[in-house]
């Protein structure tokens, strides 16, 4: 998750909207706690300049959902495979486009795989979720070679992502989202219902709200 608290509203200011490239590749983690996915069809690590920078997942044949901190350089995916740096196949993104700490990417060309479901509404509170990424797994870790999950407890819908958008903060369930899993998705009942944005590696993280930015993802990437 990104956890970019201070960073992000330091890049809001300078650039108006998006994390330069550096910061971006600096901020999000992998999943602290949890454990190794085995299978992940619709999971998408997304590379900035090479470098792998956050997690996302792909919603369309050549749409892939991530946050809009995770944006910047020449950016390329690669989707289904659970280990970031090998398997599934890779396309190069066409362009992208944002909303909040939400980001669409376009690919160059279609990947016929699993899609993700968005939803449409918010989870409730007391809730349990469910997160994914490639984030680091302790606090000075390098990145997870291989996805992971963990189970949050959703606290409230009032929270705000990097950018000052509507958000979804959970607690720690059997883990906490950290750097390099920002733009990563979490669900609730099968549907992705949030983008990973904040959080400080510990004791909770902020997801961007899938619901409250439907309307925007429905005419960018007709879903």
């Amino acid at each position: 998750m990104r956890i970019r608290l201070a960073l992000a509203a330091i890049a809001t200011a300078l650039t108006g909207a998006l994390a330069v490239p550096s910061v971006a590749v600096a901020a999000p983690a992998p999943i602290i706690g949890g454990g190794t996915v085995s299978s992940a069809p619709w999971a998408a690590a997304v590379f900035q300049n090479g470098s792998f920078a956050c997690s996302g997942s792909i919603i369309a044949s050549r749409w892939v959902l991530t946050a809009a901190h995770c944006v910047g350089g020449t950016m390329t995916v690669r989707v289904g495979s659970v280990y970031y740096a090998s398997g599934g196949v890779t396309r190069n993104v066409q362009s992208r486009q944002t909303r909040n700490d939400l980001a669409l990417l376009y690919l160059n060309s279609a990947v016929s795989t699993t899609y993700v479901t968005l939803a449409s509404s918010n989870p409730p509170v007391g809730s349990t979720n469910t997160i994914y990424g490639w984030g680091r797994t302790c606090t000075n870790c390098p990145a997870s070679s291989q996805l992971k999950s963990a189970t949050v407890s959703v606290t409230s819908l009032n929270a705000t992502d990097a950018y000052g958008g509507p958000a979804i903060r959970s607690g720690p369930g059997n883990g906490v989202a950290w750097r390099g899993d920002s733009g990563g998705p979490q669900f609730y009942n099968g549907q992705q219902v949030g983008v990973c944005s904040t959080g400080n590696g510990s004791s909770y993280q902020n997801y961007g709200s899938v619901a409250a930015n439907r309307s925007w993802i429905t005419s960018v990437a007709g879903v």
